[in-house]
């Protein structure tokens, strides 16, 4: 490992225990961090200085990309690839990531977590830096599990919702042997998801931090995930609240119609809710989704 990646590493780490996983050392969770790439990102350019993390675990200023692997005592063979929301402006880590991780782990679930980079500081491939490191983070997992599938929030959703059916789109020029593995999954949760960037629906962070508040019709389509669900995509799972302030309801709608027409897909919408309900939001019947995800995992 190279010097700045082992000196990111030993960062990471220590920034990653005040994140919120202690619980991980109770539970007999082994964690590590993986970085994306050999050495600089695609494109270069970046911000500087150490990883940025709120008081409620949100992180910014993603100098590294990165996996966090969380192994339980008793792995049952399958991975789940988790990216959280924060409307590309942060990654919602504490109240997205990590409870799912937990969540994960104590069913004997791999959890990757992937840390990915933000259009806005300062990289010079702009809205494709994520889609990039999501792309490399499913061939890395990919290379070290045989059952690999995704859990999106939000913008993590619209993220994850991206790459899992663009897989044989080139984001970036391939880096080393490892880009030459696909970059598929065999499953994919999207909760709360931003599907569609397409007019109504470009009032969302995710479409001003990806086009710009300006962008032709044919830039929205371009970053609207149901424009490019075909029969290779993998079983969708969607889940949302019909109170959503933020992520309009009808984003599961449409995705779930676009699936309709190429693979299967289960929908749960709830009657409240709202947004970033990461787990559940207790008193809401959001409580309910993760014992259907659960069913839907071991289908």
């Amino acid at each position: 490992m190279k010097r700045r990646h082992f000196l990111s590493y030993l960062t990471l780490s220590a920034l990653t225990v005040r994140s919120g996983l202690i619980w991980a050392a109770s539970k007999r969770v082994t964690t590590h961090i993986l970085p994306l790439w050999p050495d600089l990102p695609p494109g270069g350019g970046g911000p500087a200085g150490d990883l940025v993390i709120s008081t409620k675990g949100a992180q910014r200023n993603i100098v590294q990309p990165t996996l966090t692997v969380l192994t339980p005592p008793a792995p049952n063979g399958r991975a789940v690839l988790i990216a959280a929301g924060g409307g590309y402006t942060r990654i919602e880590m504490g109240k997205e990531a990590w409870p799912a991780a937990a969540w994960l782990t104590a069913r004997e679930y791999t959890a990757y977590v992937l840390s990915y980079r933000l259009p806005h500081e300062g990289w010079k491939d702009g809205a494709m830096v994520p889609l990039q490191d999501a792309q490399r983070a499913l061939r890395l997992v990919r290379q070290r599990e045989k059952h690999v599938s995704v859990l999106g929030f939000s913008a993590g959703g619209h993220l994850l919702g991206m790459a899992v059916t663009r897989a044989d789109f080139r984001s970036y020029r391939a880096t080393d042997a490892l880009d030459n593995l696909p970059a598929t999954a065999d499953r994919a949760a999207l909760i709360y998801p931003i599907i569609t960037l397409e007019a109504p629906y470009t009032h969302t962070s995710t479409h001003k931090m990806l086009v710009g508040n300006h962008a032709p019709a044919s830039e929205n389509a371009a970053w609207s995930v149901q424009e490019f669900v075909n029969p290779q995509s993998p079983p969708f799972f969607l889940v949302q609240a019909e109170d959503d302030p933020i992520s309009d309801p009808h984003n599961t709608l449409i995705m779930a119609d676009a699936c309709k027409r190429h693979v299967p897909v289960e929908m749960h919408r709830y009657s409240s809710g709202g947004h970033g309900f990461g787990m559940g939001r207790p008193g809401t019947p959001t409580m309910a989704w993760p014992e259907h995800y659960e069913k839907w995992l071991k289908s």
